[in-house]
């Protein structure tokens, strides 16, 4: 065990790094019910969804352990789940057959990114304003359909949105559930999403709004969802901006996460490099593709992570722990089926709230670097659409930079990028 994982090495033990790995576990866990209810809103079998989901997350952390022996778990990311759901099947009307293609597509240039020297020219490329905006526009994005599902708001005829029926026992339930998570989250009580979940769900089951369909049982079959992606649907000209905006977003996700996480585990030599960082990203990338192939949307590396690097977590057996117990998940599928979607709303908006933190790194004293960055904030949320708030955000830098005499500030990947989207919105 330490010849595999170096424990002694990194000052740690294996108790450390077990109780790591199930601190990180619980802190993650929340996808296990949040992306299968997502995927059903896309079309796919909930069961199947549920295993896909504790799958791919499985195999993800058994590789990011085993191979880069990171104490980094993964799981499909949020964000993109909800892009996959409402984005490319909703509102672009693609078969989520299609959308899983597209996700495959993705992960294998996020692969060939990670090998060469391609993923430092488009990290160097791309401005930080812009980065930084489309993590926040993401969270306002998971926000709003946490909200939605939460029947917190609803459609209006005349204003679009308003508030719903707060009366209603569903709305009730789940700002209280938002309200647990807060609570627990500023105590910093580890796993304070799922167990708001978990709360919530039981007041439900307690008060007839959600029905006991068991604890434990085998695990549903996977056959719906595995091997079932349309690779030539999602080679159609009009998916590229949905392939590069599942990269982009999925690429800069990563590196923030792996690199906030490294500072954290002292991961980092004497020179502030970091160690095994490319065999971190290999990992990362190439789940990404495994994770399609089960049915899921991208796989990412996890924020969360640094609860269990806070718990003592240093090498990958942290990340083969969250793996084991989310292979163990598989069957707790009756559990996952009882969970309506009022009980993970509040999940999905204190995530959101979680991800706009990234504002306060925006440049405030640039308006050339700002306003386009609020222009994607503003817009992907707005527009529904995370690759129609990309594309938009790039369009505006480029045609801001040149009005304001900074052509020179605009790089080539920019150049081409902000092409790309122009002619996406004028031709396709």
């Amino acid at each position: 065990m330490d010849r595999l994982f170096k424990l002694k090495e990194l000052n740690t033990t294996f108790s450390k790094e077990i109780l790591a790995g199930l601190t990180t576990f619980m802190a993650m866990a929340y996808i296990i019910f949040v992306n299968p209810q997502m995927m059903a809103d896309a079309g796919m079998d909930y069961g199947a969804s549920f295993v896909a989901t504790c799958i791919a997350a499985a195999v993800a952390c058994f590789l990011m352990g085993l191979y880069a022996n990171w104490p980094v778990g993964l799981a499909p990311g949020m964000g993109l789940n909800a892009f996959f759901t409402y984005t490319i099947v909703g509102e672009m009307g693609y078969s989520w057959q299609v959308a899983l293609g597209a996700v495959f597509l993705a992960g294998i240039l996020f692969v060939l990114m990670s090998i060469t020297r391609l993923r430092a020219w488009i990290l160097e490329s791309i401005p930080k304003d812009l980065r930084i905006a489309m993590g926040v526009g993401v969270g306002l994005f998971i926000g709003i359909i946490g909200l939605m599902n939460g029947g917190i708001i609803s459609d209006h005829p005349a204003t679009l949105l308003t508030l719903g029926d707060l009366s209603a026992p569903q709305p009730l339930m789940a700002c209280l559930g938002f309200l647990i998570i807060m609570g627990l989250a500023v105590r910093n009580i580890p796993g304070a999403i799922i167990l708001g979940i978990l709360s919530i769900t039981l007041i439900a089951l307690v008060t007839g709004h959600a029905e006991y369909q068991g604890l434990v049982s085998a695990p549903p079959s996977i056959a719906p969802t595995i091997a079932q992606l349309d690779i030539r649907g999602a080679l159609e000209i009009t998916m590229i901006s949905v392939i590069l905006a599942i990269l982009f977003v999925n690429l800069f996700d990563t590196a923030g996460t792996l690199m906030g996480v490294a500072s954290r585990a002292g991961l980092m030599d004497s020179e502030g490099n970091i160690k095994d960082i490319e065999r971190a990203l290999k990992a990362d990338s190439t789940s990404s593709v495994a994770g399609a192939f089960f049915g899921c949307s991208p796989v990412t590396s996890y924020v969360e992570s640094a609860a269990g690097v806070s718990a003592g977590g240093r090498t990958g057996l942290t990340a083969c722990t969250v793996g084991l117990l989310f292979l163990i998940a598989i069957f707790f599928a009756p559990l996952a089926g009882m969970v309506p979607a009022f009980a993970t709303a509040g999940a999905l908006i204190y995530v959101a709230l979680v991800m706009m933190g990234g504002m306060r790194d925006l440049d405030w004293n640039s308006p050339t670097n700002l306003l386009p960055a609020l222009i994607m904030i503003l817009m992907i949320p707005l527009s529904f659409s995370i690759a129609h708030g990309i594309a938009v955000g790039f369009i505006s830098y480029v045609v801001l930079k040149v009005s304001a005499g900074k052509t020179e500030e605009i790089n080539v990947g920019v150049w081409f990028l902000a092409v790309v989207f122009t002619a996406k919105f004028a031709f396709l």
